[in-house]
Formats: C-alpha cells, sequence, structure tokens
C-alpha cells in the first residue's frame, strides 16, 4: 500500500529507464521501498492514495505488468498517469475511501466492469466511478495499440512483413 503523491520518478527511477523492461522492473521504488519488487506476487492488486502517479509520463505501467499486478486501486490518480495505465491495458480504479478501508496484504475482489472493489476480510464493498465503455474496450483489448489493431487502424508487425 502506497501513501498520498506518488511520483512516476520514484516508481522508475532514471537508472531504470536505461534498462530492458524486465530488469527496470526489479528496481521499481529503488529509493522509497527498494525490496518491494520482491515481495510483489502475479495478480496482486496495488493501493495507493490520492494523486498516485503524479510526474513526468513515464510508462510505468509496464513495469506493474512485468512484475504482475493486476490491477491498481487508489484514492485519486494523476490523470496522464491513469491514461498511461489504460493504454497499456493495465487497469486502474478510482475508489474513494479505499486507503482507509484495506490494509497491506489484505485480499480484494475487484470487478472493473462494473466498477467493484469488496474487501474479503471485512466484506465491504467500495465502488469506483463508472469506466466509459470505450476505455473498457481498451483494456480489455490488452491496450491502446492492441485495440487500434483489432480494429484495423494499425498494421500488426507480421501484416507488415508479409
Amino acid at each position: 500500500m502506497f501513501g498520498n503523491e506518488i511520483n512516476t520518478d520514484d516508481m522508475y527511477p532514471g537508472f531504470a529507464m536505461k534498462l530492458p523492461i524486465a530488469e527496470g522492473a526489479r528496481h521499481m521504488f529503488h529509493a522509497t521501498r527498494p525490496d518491494w519488487p520482491q515481495l510483489v506476487r502475479p495478480g496482486d492488486i496495488v493501493v495507493g492514495g490520492r494523486n498516485f502517479g503524479l510526474g513526468s509520463s513515464r510508462p510505468v505501467a509496464l513495469l506493474f505488468q512485468e512484475l504482475g499486478v493486476r490491477c491498481l486501486l487508489a484514492e485519486e490518480f494523476n490523470s496522464l498517469f491513469l491514461r498511461n495505465c489504460i493504454n497499456y491495458g493495465l487497469a486502474a480504479l478510482t475508489v474513494p475511501g479505499i486507503t482507509g478501508q484495506v490494509t497491506d496484504g489484505d485480499t480484494v475482489d475487484v470487478d472493473v466492469a462494473a466498477g467493484t472493489v469488496r474487501d474479503r476480510r471485512t466484506g465491504q464493498e467500495l465502488q469506483s466511478p463508472p469506466i466509459p465503455e470505450f476505455l473498457l474496450r481498451i483494456l480489455r483489448s490488452g491496450g491502446l495499440i492492441a485495440q487500434l489493431e483489432r480494429d484495423g487502424h494499425l498494421t500488426t508487425s507480421t501484416e507488415r512483413s508479409a
């Protein structure tokens, strides 16, 4: 669980941007929580506070995905960070009250389309504002590039080489 004003520069330190994504992911939160990447398990959900992802438009969503993170939940996301997550196919839900409801290690059930988050420990359910259908389509497709390819607006690398 992370607090408020978590910056993309902290999530993805400058030196790690020169590394392949798989290696760069091992350096997430290097300055503040250097052991964090080793704690992440496939399917984990990350919870943050207000203005999660402020700062530059570093492709942090790729690092979360590389580590196996399934979804991000926050009180509020920086708008640029939120759209980058969606464009890369990483679900990110704004869930008012989430940081007061869950603690590190809790298990939650998330229904992205319905915008619901249920804490298994307490049974309490929280609601996210609805995600517009066009953004859900991008998420279901695996990201914006995949959606554009599927809709015939971009040629895939296989089609270009044929």
